[in-house]
């Protein structure tokens, strides 16, 4: 007997049986558009080095770099939310991922701090679109019991291609120089272009979405599609919402540890470990591996314990909660002489974050009308990217006076507060409150 493979196993214990499967194709597309969107990014931290060689920066320098990239990816984490709200998933999605892959192509042109800078400002305002896009697409094609797994295969693909970037780009780089690596990184964004619009159709119209399959995603949706409020009191609503400022304060004290790693790791390899580049691709895809497997260890979980009658918002905090505990475990990580405990401790901190990651990308979903997902999504976007650009920023200097274990050590600490936000502010909505009329 052929085994199943993790979409069969879900999907055998948790719906009737003929019920098609066109929302995985969807999700797994969406998989690969965080994949090509984080190989795009990647293709600068993981070249950091040499590129920081070649032109003499300073951590000050490529923190400046860095943090125009997070600032304008914050923003645009809320201004794309909206738009994506108003045009559509499908078009949205399409838009940006030509942008950002011209932008990561130009990339390579460019010989300053300025011209890196503002080619990864740019990057920024495509690349922000990716998360609340794909948010807005798990609510209109899942139901409750199976947004975790959907958000953890979406959200995985920024592991995956973290760890193809760490892998691939520095070996394009020796074989064929740096700049070629960003055009190599840029082209893969249209080939993924041609399968999305393919793929991809809203759910009352899509060509191969069958009724059974249309049905069963509905019945499972608890939060109705559209919101009660238009205009400005559907903006004052979520202002008020306490749901959407417990979800807007622990995405920003959790997603800074991400940015962290995934930034300054390859320098950090370099610098305190005496990595060359080659080196750091033997080791710098570790940590990303281990996220993957974090993003799949909160789905798995939270989905389980729903489809055993325990309350959404319960499954997701509770996740967060025992999550927090392996964050704690990149704080002695600095301290380590030995590189390969050292590795080990970021790893079992990476799959923590990741796990975490996955409630707080799922929640808007479980908590909100299906057309305000995205911005509710960016909003915490933008909070997390603000946050975390000042972070970046602090980390160039912290390491340029003193060392980084004072980073690793407050990366460490954020997802406790973070935790405490979500037990605090998260409660279950009413749904006669949210409602259409």
């Amino acid at each position: 007997m052929k085994p199943l493979n993790a979409t069969q196993l879900m999907e055998s214990s948790s719906k009737p049986r003929g019920v098609g499967r066109v929302r995985w194709w969807i999700v797994w597309t969406l998989f690969f558009s965080t994949v090509t969107n984080y190989i795009s990014r990647q293709t600068f931290s993981v070249l950091a080095p040499l590129i920081s060689a070649q032109y003499h920066l300073t951590h000050t320098d490529l923190a400046k770099i860095l943090g125009a990239f997070q600032i304008s990816y914050a923003v645009t984490w809320l201004l794309g939310g909206i738009f994506l709200d108003a045009v559509g998933t499908r078009l949205g999605l399409a838009l940006a991922v030509v942008f950002w892959s011209v932008i990561n192509i130009l990339t390579g042109f460019a010989s300053s701090v300025f011209g890196f800078a503002s080619f990864r400002f740019l990057l920024g305002i495509g690349e922000g679109f990716n998360w609340p896009g794909a948010s807005k697409a798990v609510a209109e094609w899942f139901p409750s019991q199976e947004r975790s797994l959907a958000v953890a295969i979406f959200d995985s693909g920024s592991s995956v291609g973290g760890a193809i970037a760490a892998m691939a780009i520095p070996l394009i780089a020796l074989a064929f120089g740096w700049r070629s690596a960003f055009v190599f990184s840029g082209l893969l964004g249209f080939v993924w272009l041609l399968v999305w619009l393919r793929v991809y159709h809203p759910l009352d119209r899509h060509p191969r979405v069958t009724s059974e399959e249309a049905s069963y995603i509905r019945s499972g949706q608890e939060v109705p599609g559209v919101s009660a409020e238009r205009g400005p009191r559907r903006w004052l609503q979520l202002a008020r919402d306490r749901n959407v400022w417990g979800i807007v304060l622990g995405r920003a004290l959790t997603d800074p540890i991400w940015w962290f790693y995934v930034f300054w790791l390859p320098q950090y390899l370099s610098d305190a470990r005496g990595f060359s580049l080659k080196r750091i691709a033997l080791f710098a895809w570790m940590p990303f591996i281990a996220a993957d497997i974090g993003n799949f260890t909160g789905g798995l979980i939270s989905g389980y314990c729903i489809r055993r009658g325990v309350s959404v918002v319960k499954a997701r905090t509770w996740v967060c909660a025992i999550s927090c505990l392996p964050i704690l475990a990149g704080i002695p990580a600095a301290g380590m002489h030995n590189v390969y405990a050292a590795m080990g401790l970021i790893c079992f901190a990476l799959w923590g974050y990741a796990s975490w990651s996955t409630m707080g990308l799922t929640l808007p979903a479980d908590l909100f009308p299906q057309d305000v997902v995205a911005t509710v999504t960016g909003l915490s976007g933008l909070a997390a990217g603000l946050v975390g650009a000042i972070f970046t920023i602090a980390v160039g200097i912290l390491v340029d006076r003193f060392s980084y274990a004072p980073a690793f050590l407050v990366a460490g600490l954020m997802p406790l507060f973070a935790t405490a936000f979500l037990f605090l502010l998260i409660r279950q909505p009413i749904k006669s409150s949210t409602a259409q009329a």
